[in-house]
């Protein structure tokens, strides 16, 4: 019976390894007053959650004092692609947002939204 409950165990943990959602990985943001960042994106629990991970400016990569501070958080996937009902945090201006991204490919637009005015940009995979 233990080796029964070993084997299904080991069934269900590597399943779930499998179930890693396509938005899962690091995403270069655009520049944004004069710098940009990777974002490293992970599913946490059941929702989509992205931490700083490196910084850049134009002489190249910084070390940031936001480097491994929350960016989105609460993210649902939605499906096909879409991604909502998030926050996400502009470093720049210091103010969190309603958040939705669209996932296509190598490319994720992600929207930061106060009412019906929404700033955009488009972030590229960077692995």
């Amino acid at each position: 019976m233990k080796t029964l409950l070993t084997a299904a165990a080991a069934l269900v943990l590597s399943v779930g390894a499998g179930f890693a959602d396509p938005i899962d990985g690091t995403w270069k943001t655009e520049v944004d007053d004069g710098a940009y960042a990777h974002i490293a994106v992970a599913t946490c629990g059941d929702k989509i959650c992205g931490v700083i991970a490196r910084t850049f400016d134009s002489s190249g990569e910084t070390k940031s004092p936001n480097i491994g501070k929350q960016l989105v958080w609460d993210m649902s996937v939605k499906g096909e692609g879409a991604y909502a009902g998030g926050k996400i945090w502009q470093p720049s201006k210091d103010k969190v947002y309603k958040s939705k991204m669209a996932l296509n490919g190598n490319t994720l637009k992600v929207s930061g939204c106060v009412g019906p005015i929404c700033k955009k940009q488009t972030w590229s995979r960077v692995n």
